[in-house]
């Protein structure tokens, strides 16, 4: 269902966390296409002065509550859709969604995003290509689950994202100390461990949209810097891939089925897979959300459309037609936050911006503010982008702006 063309300008609800990155991308997408957009997240504070009546306060944090606001507003004030723009809020938007009569995933198919044990489970059902993994209880013993395994494996919690708490270890004395380092983090709020065997080979993640189940893959990126651990920072994303035509075709072949076998039918998805050194394809997680961070200015779509854009227009029921990625090369590199403190400066901004290719960069944490690198750290200390003729030329872009920078800490 999308919006009522007989009834005016369509209106779209936002979701957009306090700590979201990608607020001010998804309000301009909107806005652009002539949407009229309200915006709901936890803290009035954490919305644009400028948004007026178009800001609501949402408990983000309960599935219900939230839900029962949503309604109530829509009540008042018709809505056309909800659009979740990070992890936090798309169980709400599903199940608010589902509510109002909207497009939407079934709420528990989104849920199973949310939480790495279920969607082991639910991967491992439909005889997917996936590590193979354990589910440890809280206080129950890591070390014999790893052992089980056999090493190399990855320890991680069952609800973060964006590598956070993500552990590699090669022997028990590793994996006692990881489940500890882990458990610290999730003490508030204690949870599962998964523990999966590790997947050599290289890391790529796709980038697509679903309407009525049928995945339409928007970008595949190659990952070119190893990700092998102990911990899983990830850099550089680098489109077209580079990968052979007969993977690439199994990478998506393969997203499509994890996302079937999640149960998700509508709106975007980001998937991660590896392949290994036989030509082999894993999936390793999949999420109902697109790319996190900045990263979705790597993206432009026939004339110059953003993926905001994309996603906005899907969920309204707006045309897609003749939507594909441009010609050109493109990525992004994530700044790794190498140690922690806090930021001082970043200097040499201009001279990362004259490389030829780079066409952005952001910093995203400001001075004064402190920094924490993975496994406990979740934020990005900003983002470069490029654009060129060939991944390759992308690649080395992005490689000599960061090389640019010098990043000091106090």
């Amino acid at each position: 269902m999308g919006y009522d063309h007989h009834r005016g300008v369509p209106r779209i609800l936002l979701l957009l966390p306090t700590a979201t990155y990608r607020a001010s991308d998804f309000v301009a997408a909107a806005a652009g296409l002539g949407v009229d957009v309200v915006v709901g997240s936890e803290h009035r504070q954490a919305l644009s002065g400028s948004m007026g009546d178009r800001a609501v306060v949402l408990p983000l944090a309960d599935v219900g509550a939230a839900v029962g606001a949503i309604v109530a507003l829509h009540r008042r004030s018709p809505l056309d859709a909800v659009l979740a723009v990070d992890d936090q809020g798309v169980v709400i938007a599903a199940a608010a969604a589902a509510c109002l009569g909207f497009r939407h995933n079934p709420p528990d198919a989104v849920a199973a995003t949310r939480d790495k044990a279920i969607m082991r489970e639910r991967l491992g059902a439909a005889s997917l290509p996936q590590p193979t993994y354990r589910i440890v209880s809280p206080g129950a013993d890591v070390v014999s689950a790893t052992a089980e395994i056999g090493y190399p494996c990855v320890v991680k919690p069952v609800s973060r994202s964006a590598s956070q708490g993500v552990i590699r270890v090669d022997d028990a004395i590793q994996a006692d100390a990881a489940a500890i380092r882990i458990r610290a983090m999730t003490a508030n709020s204690p949870e599962p461990l998964l523990v999966e065997r590790f997947v050599p080979g290289d890391e790529v993640a796709v980038e697509g949209l679903l309407t009525r189940g049928r995945l339409e893959v928007l970008a595949v990126f190659d990952k070119p810097d190893p990700l092998d651990g102990p911990f899983f920072e990830e850099t550089i994303y680098v489109t077209p891939s580079r990968q052979p035509p007969a993977i690439l075709t199994e990478i998506e072949s393969t997203a499509g089925q994890a996302a079937a076998a999640l149960g998700l039918r509508e709106g975007p998805v980001h998937a991660e897979l590896r392949i290994g050194p036989a030509g082999t394809v894993t999936i390793l997680e999949l999420a109902a959300r697109s790319i996190g961070g900045l990263c979705a200015r790597a993206l432009r779509f026939g004339a110059g459309v953003s993926l905001e854009e994309v996603i906005v227009r899907q969920a309204l029921g707006m045309g897609l037609d003749g939507l594909t990625r441009e010609s050109q090369a493109s990525g992004v590199m994530m700044l790794p936050i190498r140690s922690a403190g806090v930021l001082d400066h970043v200097s040499g901004q201009e001279s990362a911006l004259a490389i030829e290719g780079v066409v952005g960069l952001d910093i995203s944490i400001p001075s004064g503010r402190r920094v924490v690198p993975l496994p406990e750290g979740d934020r990005y200390l900003g983002f470069i982008f490029a654009r060129g003729p060939t991944p390759q030329t992308v690649e080395a872009a992005l490689r000599q702006a960061e090389a640019c920078l010098d990043v000091r800490l106090r």
